[in-house]
């Protein structure tokens, strides 16, 4: 009889039928440098049959300064799932450790979640000088590998140059085993994704540490400060086999997504900055890979505001399971928006909702824009008004509800949208019709970081315990 052996699920769509999310997992970055307490992991009651449903329910802190906690990710996820009663020897993985890098300090935080999943523990912290001896920094995403190691992409050398690389750490002993590109380094790093059934992993850049962590400056895409390719990496050999240029309409290119289904060789990434959508797929006639151009978000002519024109600012994608629907945010703009990619050459809007933005009619005047027909009005949850943009995005397995928090990064926080900044940033969700398409907030549903323990807070980054649509990653079974 086979067994099941290792955490998550046998295929993506084994995923969607999975139970319902009762807790969330929230990155919380304290944006009072001098509060000792410093940044916390929320551990968030998202149960409707709970007495504390909406509500944090336990703060995990990190009592250190200056850390900004960003993104996050697991020990082990549905790569290493197996069906074979001869597999893993009697050493079971178990997705109970959750990894948050920092990218203030180069710190990794390791977070016991399988004790007590309702009150993680602080398991292990990782020094930055760890990292910084490899000649890398600015860690980001965090994937699981099937071989039992941890992999976490860097955007910095030690100095806080450009440099994009990646550093492992064995899952069980937390030991560093170095970096993992062979060769040639990619120029920037950000965001990666891996399809080991085509031998391919692909990566996004976003800039120099030493750049985005002074704030967005519109200078810098004039001195093409921010990366702008995407690059391919041969899995086995890890080498840099081939980088594509996306050009000024490809600007920071960030969240890169693969199809969930292994066996499928293409994928999406967002273009923050202009705020556009790039395909990718492998041309197989040439052998390499291409990316086109397929949803380009027109900028905004307005007045009142720092500058006379706004760009969306995409800067988180999801992908729903069953890969049906693509979302991203627009965190200026202030809108979500859905796209049916049954065919993804071809993405077509069919869901969107605005909650909050620049945009507001309360704030600046539109003067001319291809899409709007009149400005969003102010939106309000509970009585509170929502402040800040739609940023983090973290879809239920089954794809019909989504979360949507407002911080970006705390430096960008402060310089775009410091209302959200001194009032705490939200968290709401949105009723999601996956049949035709359709988006709804919810609206009784918020969480709102305003009046947390040691002043108002910002959430990020988001996860479940049994795993999510953007930690997981499958392997094919043949």
């Amino acid at each position: 009889m086979q067994r099941k052996c290792g955490p998550g699920y046998a295929s993506p769509l084994a995923a969607m039928k999975g139970p319902r999310e009762k807790l969330l997992y929230v990155v919380t970055v304290q944006p009072n440098t001098d509060e000792p307490h410093g940044d916390y992991l929320s551990t968030v009651d998202v149960d409707p049959e709970s007495p504390t449903y909406c509500q944090v329910i336990h703060r995990t802190f990190t009592n250190r300064k200056g850390m900004e906690l960003h993104h996050s990710g697991w020990n082990a996820c549905s790569s290493c799932y197996k069906l074979d009663d001869k597999c893993c020897k009697g050493n079971v993985p178990v997705r109970d450790k959750l990894v948050l890098p920092c990218l203030g300090s180069n710190f990794i935080y390791i977070f016991d979640t399988g004790k007590n999943p309702r009150a993680p523990e602080v398991f292990k912290v990782i020094d930055g000088s760890v990292m910084e001896s490899f000649d890398v920094s600015a860690p980001h995403t965090t994937h699981c590998l099937a071989d039992g190691n941890v992999m976490i992409s860097t955007m910095g050398d030690k100095n806080g140059n450009n440099k994009g690389d990646f550093i492992l750490f064995d899952s069980q002993t937390w030991e560093c085993k170095g970096t993992w590109t062979k060769g040639e380094k990619a120029i920037c790093g950000y965001d990666f994704w891996y399809q080991p059934y085509f031998n391919i992993m692909a990566a996004s850049e976003w800039s120099s540490p030493k750049m985005f962590k002074r704030g967005f400056h519109p200078d810098d895409l004039l001195d093409n400060e921010y990366g702008r390719r995407l690059n391919f990496y041969d899995w086995k050999e890890q080498k840099l086999i081939q980088t594509i240029d996306l050009g000024l309409d490809g600007q920071a290119p960030l969240e890169l997504r693969f199809l969930h289904n292994p066996k499928r060789n293409e994928g999406f990434v967002g273009c923050c900055v202009p705020a556009n959508m790039f395909y990718f797929f492998k041309n197989e006639q040439t052998g390499l890979y291409e990316a086109i151009k397929v949803i380009d978000v027109p900028s905004k002519k307005i007045s009142g505001w720092k500058l006379d024109q706004i760009n969306g600012m995409m800067s988180d994608i999801i992908i729903s399971l069953d890969d049906k629907f693509l979302y991203f945010n627009n965190w200026l703009h202030g809108d979500l928006r859905q796209y049916d990619i049954t065919n993804p050459r071809e993405p077509k809007l069919v869901g969107q909702v605005f909650l909050g933005g620049v945009l507001t009619v309360d704030g600046v005047k539109l003067v001319e824009d291809s899409e709007l027909k009149e400005q969003p009005k102010p939106v309000s949850v509970k009585g509170r008004r929502l402040r800040g943009g739609p940023q983090m995005l973290q879809l239920s397995l089954d794809g019909k509800r989504m979360y949507v928090s407002t911080s970006l990064f705390s430096p960008w926080d402060k310089q775009f949208y410091p209302e959200m900044v001194a009032a705490g940033g939200t968290i709401v969700q949105i009723d999601i019709d996956t049949e035709k398409g359709g988006l709804k907030l919810n609206e009784n549903f918020l969480v709102d970081f305003g009046k947390e323990p040691y002043g108002p807070t910002l959430p990020h980054e988001m996860r479940y315990p049994g795993g999510d649509c953007t930690s997981d990653i499958w392997l094919a079974d043949d």
